[in-house]
């Protein structure tokens, strides 16, 4: 039986990060991808220039038909205008599809180095993550959340709202170290070498092959392992900033 999934991201016209780069990791997971645009970028593999938002409202109707008619059981969001906007859109999701659950990777600031979420206060955080399945922070952005000075703390603490995957791509001290923070338990991930080729959007790809993952049927733990498996295998594809996705 064919399994639904639904990313939710910005339009990168280099297909390294974003929507395109969500679908093409669906597909390489073993699932089918629907990809509706929450904004359309100006960017480069390694330069981001500008960002034109879509509006809460005109995200809905693109994901609602879509609801209306699939069994979509999980869906990633990437980049939003706000966190207001998230919380609208997960709204509205899930009065068409209640049983939906949301993968939030938290993206503060592209790789390329321009700034999100700008204006998310703590407390909208802690209010979106009531309704949020899994969220996949980098170290900077557990921080940049919380307003904690430590990486792991900021991690435990968002933990108590929604489970939480810190990225290691960014941690000072465990390089390449996932670690799964659920209901005050942690468990850790590695996969290959520290030496990798560098990726745009490999924070995106990670992400998204989770969420392939838990459409397929593996459960959180495992889900985080063989997406982390697969992202390794992205950042070994070539020596580019562009990776390809290999099944």
């Amino acid at each position: 039986m064919e399994q639904y999934v639904m990313s939710i991201a910005g339009l990168d016209p280099s297909s390294g990060a974003g929507l395109t780069a969500d679908v093409k990791t669906f597909e390489a997971n073993g699932v089918y991808g629907f990809g509706v645009c929450s904004a359309l970028t100006v960017q480069t593999d390694d330069r981001f220039y500008s960002v034109e938002w879509l509006p809460a409202g005109k995200i809905v109707a693109q994901a609602a038909p879509l609801l209306e008619k699939f069994p979509v059981a999980y869906c990633k969001i990437g980049i939003m205008q706000s966190i207001g906007a998230v919380q609208k859109v997960i709204s509205a999701l899930k009065v068409i599809r209640p049983d939906i659950r949301f993968i939030l990777d938290p993206v503060i600031k592209a790789s390329a180095g321009y700034k999100l979420y700008n204006d998310a206060g703590l407390q909208q955080w802690l209010e979106v993550l009531q309704d949020v399945y899994l969220l996949t922070p980098n170290y900077q952005e557990a921080l940049a959340i919380t307003g904690l000075e430590d990486g792991e703390q900021a991690a435990s603490m968002l933990s108590e709202y929604t489970s939480v995957l810190l990225k290691g791509g960014h941690h000072p001290n465990k390089p390449c170290i996932d670690q799964l923070f659920v209901q005050g338990t942690v468990t850790e991930f590695t996969a290959g070498s520290i030496s990798t080729y560098p990726k745009h959007g490999s924070g995106c790809v990670l992400s998204a092959a989770i969420t392939a993952q838990l459409a397929l049927g593996e459960v959180l733990e495992s889900a985080c392992s063989k997406a982390k498996a697969y992202t390794y295998q992205f950042l070994q594809s070539s020596s580019s900033l562009l990776g390809k996705h290999l099944t």
